[in-house]
């Protein structure tokens, strides 16, 4: 997180209020520390038990903004926790208790380890509360100019080359503006991936370090991204957002192909009724198709 650097004592102050019982789910800047709510702030100062992703950074933005745990138990969870962690923080909420969760960076439950937590409270019955705020995500496709009436949040893409490549196929199919999280490290070989299943002429934006001293936006289509990042070593976190395709119509090469691997495993009905599928057309193209292709063997 980067420090404001306005002065402290222009920072918005918590003022004293009534918090009810229950989960709250706070977001936290992703750069500015400055971009926090005044709400985000009341709770933070008034919670009975305050949980973190990371405390370290959560006890940093308390500090810049003059606040501190005091006696209030200022508790970690994450990934490697959670097991452990929930039935303690299921027993305060069920107490009656006000207990804030604030992920490392953005908005709870956008890929972070929140969800199992506030998916169980919600089991139990127990009050489950928003303070929206701060959202990579959301930042990322205000500034990418790209299409803004559907969009579709898909994280980060799996580690393996199979689950990788399943995942953008299918990512390919939705007519949307697509979001990614990725790593510096990776980046490169991800847009180099979004090149080959999803075509390099897609508008994309790549958002670096938003809000933070470092921002960068670079909007151009796939192909030339790809290129312009290629020779570059990038820092800081990424989000990658993608131009909806034009949708794709399978021309005759690749319904020949099709229908050949199709007639090896199926029936002609079944073979037909797979590739009008699989490729989008109309069955009766597709089984004249496949009558001719019998006839000439």
């Amino acid at each position: 997180m980067t420090d404001d650097p306005s002065s402290p004592e222009n920072a918005p102050r918590a003022r004293p209020v009534a918090i009810a019982p229950g989960l709250h789910l706070i977001a936290t800047p992703i750069g500015a520390a400055r971009d926090v709510t005044l709400r985000a702030l009341d709770l933070l100062a008034g919670c009975d038990v305050l949980v973190a992703e990371d405390t370290r950074s959560l006890r940093h933005l308390m500090e810049l903004h003059g606040l501190r745990p005091g006696t209030r138990p200022l508790l970690a969870y994450h990934d490697h926790n959670g097991a452990r962690m929930r039935p303690r923080l299921l027993a305060a909420l069920t107490e009656g208790k006000s207990v804030l969760y604030a992920s490392e960076a953005g908005t709870p439950l956008v890929a972070d380890p929140g969800y199992q937590l506030a998916r169980m409270a919600i089991e139990a019955d127990l009050q489950v509360h928003a303070a929206p705020g701060p959202s990579a995500m959301l930042a990322a496709l205000t500034v990418s100019g790209l299409p803004s009436d559907r969009f579709c949040f898909l994280g980060f893409a799996p580690a393996s080359a199979g689950a990788r490549r399943k995942f953008l196929q299918e990512a390919a199919e939705i007519p949307a503006t697509l979001i990614f999280y990725e790593s510096p490290k990776r980046v490169s070989r991800m847009l180099g991936e979004l090149c080959d299943v999803l075509g390099g002429e897609r508008e994309a934006a790549l958002c670096r370090e938003l809000t933070k001293k470092h921002e960068e936006v670079i909007r151009m289509p796939l192909a030339e991204l790809a290129s312009t990042v290629s020779d570059r070593t990038l820092r800081g976190e990424i989000v990658l957002v993608v131009g909806r395709g034009e949708k794709r119509v399978a021309g005759p090469e690749a319904l020949d192909q099709a229908l050949d691997a199709a007639l090896a495993e199926m029936r002609l009905k079944d073979a037909v009724a797979h590739v009008a599928q699989a490729l989008d057309l109309p069955r009766r193209q597709v089984y004249q198709a496949a009558l001719k292709k019998e006839k000439s063997q």
